[in-house]
C-alpha cells in the first residue's frame, strides 16, 4: 500500500473545473449521513453553501494518497467552505487512520444512496458545489487538492 499511494501521489494533478454552461445542479439535498458520534447530518443543513464533498475509504491508495493535500486545504478553508469527507466504511478502521495521520478532517459515514448526482461507483470521487448547488468541479479518481488552481477556483466560489 505505500508504495501505491507514493506513485498516485507523484500522478495527482489539480482537478478541473466544469464550465458554468456544462454544470450539472444538485437538485435534491435530502440526504442523510452521519458524523464520528453518529449523530444524523443532512445535506441540507450546507445548502447555500460552498461544499466539497470526497467520497473515500481507509482501504483506497488512491484516496489514501490525497488526504495530505486535502488536510492542507482544510486547514485553510475550514471556515469558508464546508467538507464533508464521506465513506462507506465501519467507524473503527476510519478513527484509526484519521489517528494515525493527524488528520482533522470532518468524516461522514453513509448508510443511504447519495442525490442522483452525487452518485459514484469509483473512488475516490469528489464534487465541488456552488453554493447555487452547481457541480462545480467532478474527479474521479486522485488528485491535488492544494493546488493554486483550487484555491483560487474556491476563493472565487466563496466570493459569489
Amino acid at each position: 500500500m505505500p508504495i501505491m499511494v507514493t506513485v498516485q501521489r507523484l500522478i495527482a494533478f489539480s482537478p478541473s473545473e466544469t464550465s458554468e454552461e456544462k454544470r450539472e445542479t444538485l437538485n435534491n439535498y435530502d440526504w442523510t449521513i452521519f458524523n464520528r458520534e453518529n449523530n444524523a447530518v443532512n445535506l441540507a443543513e450546507f445548502e447555500g453553501e460552498v461544499v466539497i464533498i470526497n467520497f473515500w475509504a481507509t482501504w483506497c491508495p488512491p484516496c489514501v494518497a490525497e488526504m495530505p493535500s486535502f488536510q492542507k486545504l482544510y486547514s485553510d478553508y475550514q471556515d469558508q467552505v464546508s467538507f464533508l469527507f464521506v465513506t462507506s466504511e465501519d467507524n473503527s478502521p476510519v478513527e484509526k487512520f484519521l489517528e494515525k495521520h493527524g488528520y482533522e478532517l470532518p468524516v461522514y459515514f453513509q448508510k443511504f444512496a447519495a442525490p442522483a448526482e452525487l452518485d459514484s461507483r469509483a473512488l475516490p470521487t469528489t464534487f465541488v458545489l456552488t453554493r447555487k448547488g452547481e457541480i462545480a468541479v467532478k474527479e474521479t479518481g486522485v488528485a491535488d487538492w492544494n493546488s493554486k488552481k483550487i484555491r483560487n477556483l474556491l476563493d472565487k466560489l466563496i466570493q459569489q
